[in-house]
């Protein structure tokens, strides 16, 4: 039987984040996820599957730098998977994408969570982590027929959706998001905060991959977005669009400090303290829009 059409756009709202917290709550679990703080160490590091808005940095990790995240090793090109892969149910329209997905479904069986953050740099290290936990869910998923969208390439088991970004495939190699069964899938603050760390992570000089470039993986909303962070109705263009050396003279920032709050509908703040070349520390706030790839950076302030 063929899987149920999804949704042609991933949302913002974070439905299924709630769902799980629900479920954990319910079941008498202390949840800290539930209602923690956010930034690198916990991106990274702490597998949750709740990631609610907060202006609360959380804690340095006591061996990372306080400057920049570090550069990760490119992703697989090949579009052969081993021999061994887990199946991959064909794409009708699609023909790369079951061997892309297969080949990342080949590491999820043995790599560690850091190798899978490190082969899968364009998701936030949180997600994956968390995404990623239940293995044998996730192929179970995979082992369905996929179905096509404008926006996803999507597989579902009665427990486990799996949903990849079209363009992923390109590279044969393509990361998934992992969502329980029947909730909505959504980006997440998450999401807001890694499309910020790749953003000045490229502006010192450091991107998370050397592939990682505005021409290949855009970050920056295109002029034609309509902005409108505040919902008065009344939409222009994101100013860094028209202003892209806007944060020219930054050297560094603190990954350790990235911090988010949700604003008005589609639309996150993210906070994060940067350093220019006179050693002077400031906190930026950078506001993001979400599009149907994901964020993009419309402003920086102040």
């Amino acid at each position: 039987m063929q899987p149920a059409q999804p949704n042609t756009r991933i949302r913002r709202r974070e439905t299924w984040q709630r769902v799980w917290c629900g479920a954990l709550l319910a079941s008498t679990v202390a949840v800290a996820g539930c209602d923690s703080a956010v930034g690198i160490a916990e991106d990274a590091n702490r597998p949750s599957r709740f990631d609610h808005a907060t202006t609360t940095p959380a804690a340095a990790l006591p061996t990372a730098p306080a400057a920049t995240a570090p550069v990760a090793t490119p992703t697989g090109t090949t579009t052969v998977p081993p021999a061994d892969a887990p199946p991959v149910g064909a794409v009708p329209g699609r023909p790369l994408a079951a061997a892309a997905v297969q080949s990342w479904a080949a590491d999820l069986r043995t790599a560690t969570t850091a190798e899978l953050q490190t082969k899968c740099w364009t998701l936030a290290p949180r997600n994956v982590a968390d995404m990623y936990e239940d293995k044998q869910a996730i192929l179970t998923a995979l082992a369905q027929p996929g179905v096509a969208s404008a926006d996803a390439l999507t597989w579902k088991s009665h427990a486990t959706t799996v949903v990849v970004d079209p363009a992923a495939v390109e590279s044969g190699y393509a990361c998934p998001r992992v969502y329980p069964a029947g909730t909505e899938i959504a980006f997440n603050e998450a999401d807001a905060r890694h499309t910020v760390r790749r953003y000045l992570s490229r502006f010192v000089g450091t991107p998370l991959d050397p592939t990682d470039k505005e021409g290949a993986y855009p970050l920056v909303c295109k002029a034609s977005t309509d902005w409108d962070p505040t919902g008065s109705g009344r939409a222009v263009t994101p100013p860094l669009a028209g202003n892209p050396g806007k944060l020219t003279g930054v050297t560094k920032f603190t990954d350790q400090e990235l911090s988010s709050q949700r604003l008005h509908a589609d639309y996150v703040s993210v906070q994060v303290p940067v350093t220019n070349a006179a050693g002077v520390v400031a906190t930026r706030t950078f506001t993001l829009a979400e599009t149907a790839e994901g964020y993009c950076v419309g402003d920086v302030s102040p």
